[in-house]
């Protein structure tokens, strides 16, 4: 049995996101694509919240928008610098908690994606990352960001999940409460060394909040509309995602 080692939440995640997780990008990026569509010609400059690996960021700097990225994990974010250099793009990548960060200018919009807003700890994060999402538009920016509801804790944050590239696996053990909306998933990763394989664990926590809470939330931190989807229709032909499971947000930050 190889040797266990606790690390902190992401490390390997973030070595691996790409590799694991990158089929499960194309429904939210079909649903920016089309629900963004008509406000993207008045869009100069943009914030990817929670940014990971970065591919949101270069996909709206090829775009020619001019680019921020924001992420608590340091190794999130020298993969994101990493990317964009390689690709060429002036994407500006900031370490920070989207409960507080800063930019060094407003922008027009902001996108928070795959979930990434019910990684904070706790249910009341949601008003402090509201704040900061109003103090980093301009007014009548607009807030883009996709959650997990308690349905989806329900269909898809239970059981097991194995997940397998060369050299490395990964065993999800995932559970919820729904009285106290969260749920959590321990993973356990073993990566080869040599000939060796090592194991590593994380734990990935998630909070999710109602429609009402979140449209009250946004209304008391000066945002005059809040629209919502169902995610369903963008995750065609998945067992789990059903209606319920997930909503997909499109909040303005008021003009005055």
């Amino acid at each position: 049995m190889p040797q266990t080692a606790i690390v902190k939440p992401y490390r390997w995640l973030a070595q691996y996101y790409d590799e694991l997780f990158s089929s499960g990008r194309f429904p939210i990026d079909a649903a920016r694509e089309r629900l963004l569509g008509p406000i993207m010609p008045g869009v100069d400059s943009a914030c990817d919240l929670a940014c990971g690996t970065g591919t949101t960021a270069l996909i709206l700097a090829r775009e020619g928008i001019t680019m921020y990225a924001v992420d608590l994990s340091p190794l999130m974010c020298r993969l994101a610098r990493e990317k964009a250099e390689r690709a060429g793009l002036p994407i500006r990548v900031l370490h920070a908690d989207m409960r507080s960060f800063r930019l060094p200018k407003a922008v027009d919009l902001i996108t928070c994606e795959y979930d990434a807003l019910n990684h904070v700890p706790r249910k009341a994060d949601l008003r402090k990352v509201a704040r900061a999402v109003a103090r980093a538009l301009r007014p009548g920016g607009h807030f883009f960001f996709d959650v997990n509801n308690s349905l989806g804790f329900e269909r898809y944050w239970t059981g097991t999940v194995w997940l397998e590239q060369p050299g490395v696996a990964v065993v999800m053990r995932n559970g919820h409460r729904r009285e106290a909306d969260r749920a959590w998933s321990d993973i356990e990763w073993f990566v080869r060394n040599g000939k060796l394989w090592r194991r590593y664990h994380e734990r990935v926590e998630e909070v999710c909040w109602d429609a009402d809470e979140i449209r009250l939330t946004f209304q008391e931190t000066g945002f005059d509309q809040v629209h919502a989807w169902d995610a369903a229709p963008f995750f065609k032909g998945s067992p789990l995602i059903g209606p319920g499971c997930r909503t997909v947000y499109l909040a303005r930050k008021a003009r005055n």
